[in-house]
């Protein structure tokens, strides 16, 4: 029989590991190729893996809670079923030394985590890694045993981008409970000269970070975070420590656009078989204004600006858990407004039937926030990390509006809108940032009331 490794799939091109949810088969059924076989979680997406051959499900090899870095085996599927090899060919003599092979790798991280947790101890980090992923498992294990996130910080990680895995936590819980990392945290130099008293005033430190437990009345209901709200939650507070926020505000006349989606929607329902909405159109005029000031369409990587060649224009979609998912509308400059509003629509209605890839989450350039449909008017959206750039649309209300006309002003009722620019001050000064905002404006109120869809 021909044994096959099955291995963690790259879903994303900022993916780079995943968490094992729930294998959907078990050791010893028959699959067929692309059924799915278990489900994942990224920081992205909750998504199913298919099977990358027909066959039979030989061995797992990573468990459900798993951390695993993309490229690495999470099974062995049999392509020829269970029935033994008759003739002695190159194949069966290959799988053995593969089946070896994955047992070698597995017994080798085993030995490492055994020699990390020797009395050498584990090596804390001088400087806090400020901004570091997290997988949903390592912050259980660190929820667990009471470590905070600012002492996660100081955790040496041996993963993709210094990432803290499954083995790094594991190491530095057990040499935290013997004491060695305490020993090793500080500075040698300073440490040999410093009387005993200095090292036990860092013992108190690592059990104040655990918080003392909270009791509460019936007047309280308690509900758990579920996983995406968690990620949510800690992306969230990442993005603000790490940019600067500033946020311009920008009234925008939008009765153009207003008044000939009431004239075009009928039509295009009829012609298309679904709605013409506003996205599409504000989606047109970022990625037209992206284009006039590429410094937003961009990212920060040290000292380093990255300016994007591609725009990719995220757009928030509520689900109805309540949290926020963000699918990318990719090289969105290249659409025309048709082609804007399909993919708007495709993209809105497999989100909240949770069918989106990996890939259709990543890869974003710059993101939009349509606040209006929760009848918000304005607000100060936070970027979504590495973008350096999100605009909130407000919702569109009738208003009393001063009119400059070739005989004088006069007032006249028309639709408006605010939008909300948040801008990384790093590098997206005032000028740039109010600028980028104010042409979106012009390009909505310049909309051309005979556009064709």
């Amino acid at each position: 029989m021909a044994l096959v490794e099955m291995v963690m799939p790259k879903m994303g091109e900022s993916v780079m590991e995943g968490t094992i949810l729930q294998w959907l088969k078990a050791v010893g059924e028959e699959i067929e190729e692309d059924e799915p076989v278990l489900e994942v979680a990224t920081d992205k997406v909750d998504t199913e893996v298919p099977a990358t051959h027909a066959g039979v499900l030989k061995e797992i090899l990573a468990q459900e809670g798993d951390v695993v870095q993309v490229g690495q085996p999470i099974a062995i599927i049999s392509t020829d079923g269970d029935a033994p090899a008759a003739t002695p060919t190159a194949q069966p003599e290959t799988a053995p030394a593969t089946v070896a092979a994955i047992e070698q790798t597995i017994t080798e991280a085993q030995t490492v985590t055994t020699s990390s947790n020797g009395s050498n101890g584990v090596q804390k980090l001088n400087t806090p890694a400020a901004g570091r992923f997290y997988s949903p498992l390592v912050l259980n294990i660190a929820k667990t045993e009471g470590i905070s996130m600012q002492e996660l910080e100081y955790v040496p990680g041996t993963g993709m981008d210094s990432r803290v895995t499954k083995k790094d936590i594991l190491a530095y819980v057990a040499q935290r409970q013997s004491g060695n990392v305490a020993t090793q945290a500080a500075p040698a130099p300073v440490v040999a000269e410093t009387p005993a008293p200095q090292k036990t005033t860092a013992a108190p430190a690592a059990k104040v970070s655990t918080p003392a437990p909270v009791s509460y009345s019936g007047a309280h209901d308690i509900v758990e975070m579920d996983r995406m709200r968690k990620m949510i939650a800690q992306r969230m507070v990442e993005s603000k420590r790490i940019s600067p926020h500033v946020t311009t505000f920008v009234e925008a006349d939008v009765t153009n656009i207003v008044m000939w989606r009431n004239k075009v929607k009928k039509e295009f329902q009829q012609r298309h078989g679904e709605k013409i909405t506003f996205t599409p159109i504000f989606i047109e005029a970022i990625a037209k204004t992206l284009r006039d000031f590429p410094m937003v369409n961009s990212s920060v990587e040290g000292d380093n600006i990255i300016v994007k060649k591609d725009i990719n224009i995220g757009m928030a979609t509520a689900l109805p858990s309540g949290n926020l998912i963000v699918p990318v509308i990719k090289n969105a400059d290249q659409m025309n407004l048709l082609g804007l509003a399909k993919k708007v629509n495709d993209l809105a209605n497999r989100a909240r039937a949770n069918k989106l890839t990996p890939d259709e989450l990543s890869g974003g350039t710059y993101t939009m926030s349509n606040i209006g449909g929760f009848g918000n008017e304005m607000g100060t959206p936070i970027l979504m990390q590495p973008q350096v750039g999100i605009l909130a649309i407000g919702a569109i209300k009738k208003k009393p509006v001063v009119i400059e006309t070739p005989q004088g002003d006069v007032i006249g009722i028309r639709h408006m809108m605010f939008m909300s620019h948040s801008y990384d001050h790093r590098i997206v000064d005032g000028a740039l940032g109010g600028g980028f905002v104010r042409r979106v404006a012009d390009y909505l109120e310049a909309f051309n009331m005979d556009t064709d869809i």
